[in-house]
């Protein structure tokens, strides 16, 4: 076994086998309709979150771990005499990360290491999976965490969003903004650059219009893509999800393009049948 642990929390997006398979330790995030709090991806699923909303009509509260979860969930492995690599969910999207630093801080020097992944999804997940091959090969934390920093900013991450209606109801669009959009079809698209989710443009018209270009915008990176692993990552939409796979697979000779479901944090903020593409860029 190696001596590294990695650890993520459940805004990666890992496949749930990848998560068992390469023994990843998951932290999960909560959900909170009203009075009831749920832990992201183990107390509800996404559909069950769209159900809440749909009979609700708002959007639920998210919430980082606390100190006190971290430090349940290092201790284990720490006391087993592994060091461990946490990588976050950005710092600038939630207090994950600080809370992380806060409980790393009650276990011995270098023994948690803490890193922002400055983004989101799997954005996040292929930062883990650099981690964890790394790991695999005996590297020591603190180099799979120098490893992980000097990836971080070539994570290419950009969803579409199929309608603003999350948006909306999550306040981050008026609701003069959401009528226009519906009624001229309008989808943003969102990228994440410096840790934010960042609107980049907007595609008006069908939906394979829209995703048309998010196949585009990927594809003018072909020849500067990491061939080791691209995601497809999805909420709900699993045949689009499966034909990107298809044409990503024919078009840029990658080793493996992988279709990743979005949890529940990441379905609240987005909703159904928001789909991206992200990939790391060659250094």
């Amino acid at each position: 076994m190696t001596n590294v642990k990695i650890f993520a929390d459940s805004t990666c997006d890992l496949p749930r086998e990848w998560i068992r398979d390469y023994g990843i330790g998951l932290i999960p995030l909560y959900v909170t309709f009203g009075d009831k709090t749920y832990r992201d991806g183990v107390d509800i699923s996404v559909a069950e979150l769209y159900a809440e909303v749909d009979k609700t009509g708002s959007l639920p509260k998210t919430a980082a771990p606390s100190p006190s979860d971290f430090i349940q969930a290092f201790t284990p492995d720490i006391e087993e005499g592994r060091d461990i690599v946490y990588i976050s969910l950005s710092s600038e999207l939630s207090s994950t990360y600080q809370n992380a630093v806060i409980a790393a801080g009650e276990f011995p020097d270098g023994r948690v290491t803490v890193v922002d992944s400055l983004n989101l999804s799997t954005g996040i997940g292929l930062q883990v999976m650099k981690a964890v091959k790394a790991a695999e090969a005996g590297k020591s934390a603190r180099d799979i965490a120098e490893l992980v920093q000097s990836v971080r900013p070539l994570v290419e991450t950009e969803f579409v969003i199929d309608s603003l209606d999350y948006l909306y109801k999550g306040g981050r669009c008026s609701g003069m903004q959401n009528l226009v959009g519906s009624l001229l079809k309008i989808r943003p698209v969102i990228k994440v650059i410096d840790g934010k989710m960042t609107p980049a443009y907007k595609v008006r018209g069908k939906r394979e219009k829209a995703l048309e270009q998010l196949l585009t915008n990927a594809l003018a990176n072909r020849d500067r893509m990491d061939q080791d692993l691209i995601f497809v990552t999805h909420s709900m939409a699993e045949e689009d999800a499966r034909e990107l796979k298809r044409m990503l697979e024919e078009r840029t000779g990658a080793r493996e393009v992988a279709i990743s479901d979005a949890g529940c944090v990441i379905s609240s903020h987005c909703g159904a049948k928001t789909i991206g593409i992200l990939y790391v860029k060659k250094n």
